[in-house]
């Protein structure tokens, strides 16, 4: 069966490209162009036809057809590049449908078949899927350094070390009777004492890469009407949350993903701290509370006019704090003191707001920098490398003379594991969730 699908967006468009894979993918080009002659892994100007009725879909028109299993896909692939006008895109996918044994490919089933054919493995596969999702410059440069495969190879690395160490102890087992090294089980015994301590660092991360994938989230908490809902929006550059005058009108959490300069960062606006007999409100302010225990980082605006701080508030002030004194348009003196960093603004001005996001950047880049790539960006990959470690851990305490076959049991158990997170076994139920989530022509 061919499957088929457009790999670009809907137009209108100046280009647009549709893909083709499978083995008839050649003729079906040769019938929608009538070429008789169609030139491998170069540019072939042509038409496409209707092929019911002769009907010219395309005037002018260009074709690559990559022969398998140099392609991406594996298998033979062509790229179908038209103008990008709706009626083009949905008279040539008709033409497609009406093909024989070519069906609309499923979301991701291109990568699908990439990883099938051993073009690329597992966790290339995500990072593709995160490249066309990057929506930030740090989301961009994690996922290059994913596809580039520099993460995959150093699975790979550990799981061969794990498989070396293995054969050792497999060694023993087989040759029990012949008279093998002691300081063979020493050296595999070593060796798998290092991998644990490398992989327990590796899951020791600050889930740095799970963060810059899904986004930092920063919360917003403060006493009622100090401008929290007004810094939502103003951030945002849109009416996001609701803004009045009565004090207590935000009562549930409002989120909102932002780009900050290419942070990815959650925005959550959170219902005013004070004491309240509203039982509506008193849940909101139990949701603020949830919030900010769960944030990266906590922005708590203060209104800079008053003269007093709530106690639950000053009880809010930590490490991960950014003090946002407002309305220095009104208070243009600093009426309160803090030992975090504090920040004079006007919200309703825009008043020192880029001093703001430079700060967010700042204790976010400090917090979670790091000097080696993020190696874990979903918690399957964290899930995968806990249990590689529990196996590891039972191989440690066990004793190597009596427990041989058990301890080589714990290693090929290990190497699953590890194997797992980049395809090297039968990873089949894993599949439909990682590849749901691409888009049709991908």
């Amino acid at each position: 069966m061919n499957i088929y699908a457009l790999s670009s967006g809907r137009g209108p468009s100046g280009i647009a490209i549709i893909r083709i894979s499978g083995k008839e993918t050649l003729n079906i080009c040769k019938n929608l162009t009538k070429l008789m002659k169609i030139k491998a892994n170069e540019v072939n100007f042509c038409k496409f036809y209707d092929t019911k009725n002769g009907n010219i879909i395309d005037p002018e028109a260009l074709l690559l057809w990559f022969p398998g299993p140099n392609s991406y896909t594996g298998e033979d692939l062509a790229e179908l590049q038209i103008h990008g006008s709706n009626a083009v895109i949905e008279a040539l996918l008709r033409a497609l449908s009406e093909q024989k044994n070519c069906r609309l490919a499923e979301p991701g089933e291109f990568t699908k078949l990439a990883f099938q054919n051993n073009k690329i493995d597992l966790l290339k596969a995500e990072s593709i899927g995160d490249l066309i999702n990057a929506e930030t410059e740090l989301q961009r440069q994690q996922a290059v350094k994913l596809v580039q495969g520099n993460v995959s190879n150093y699975y790979n690395d550990l799981r061969e070390k794990i498989i070396k160490s293995l054969a050792y102890i497999e060694a023993k087992i087989d040759f029990a009777e012949d008279d093998l090294p002691e300081k063979v089980l020493q050296a595999a015994h070593k060796s798998i004492k290092e991998i644990h301590e490398e992989i327990s660092k590796v899951i020791e991360d600050n889930r740095i890469g799970e963060k810059i994938r899904d986004g930092f989230r920063v919360s917003i908490t403060g006493e009622v009407n100090a401008g929290k809902s007004s810094l939502l929006n103003l951030l945002s550059k849109r009416e996001v949350a609701i803004v009045s005058d009565e004090a207590g009108t935000t009562r549930d959490v409002i989120e909102t993903y932002l780009n900050l300069d290419g942070y990815p960062v959650i925005l959550a606006d959170t219902a005013g701290i004070r004491e309240t007999k509203n039982e509506i409100e008193k849940k909101g302010i139990t949701l603020a509370l949830g919030k900010f225990k769960e944030a990266d980082l906590n922005i708590l605006v203060i209104d800079n006019t008053t003269t007093s701080i709530n106690k639950e508030i000053k009880k809010m002030i930590n490490k991960d704090t950014i003090i946002l004194l407002n309305k220095s348009d009104i208070q243009d003196k600093q009426n309160h003191k803090f030992d975090v960093d504090t920040i004079l603004v006007s919200i309703k001005k825009n008043k020192n707001i880029d001093k703001l996001i430079n700060k967010i950047k700042e204790k976010l880049g400090k917090k979670f920098s790091s000097n080696n790539s993020a190696l874990i960006t979903r918690e399957r990959h964290r899930v995968k490398l806990n249990e590689c470690l529990k196996e590891i851990d039972k191989f440690l305490k066990k004793d190597q003379n009596k427990d041989l076959e058990l301890a080589a049991e714990d290693l090929r158990m290990a190497t699953r594991h590890l194997g797992s997170i980049v395809g090297k076994v039968d990873v089949e139920e894993i599949l439909g969730s990682i590849f749901k989530d691409f888009c049709i022509g991908k």
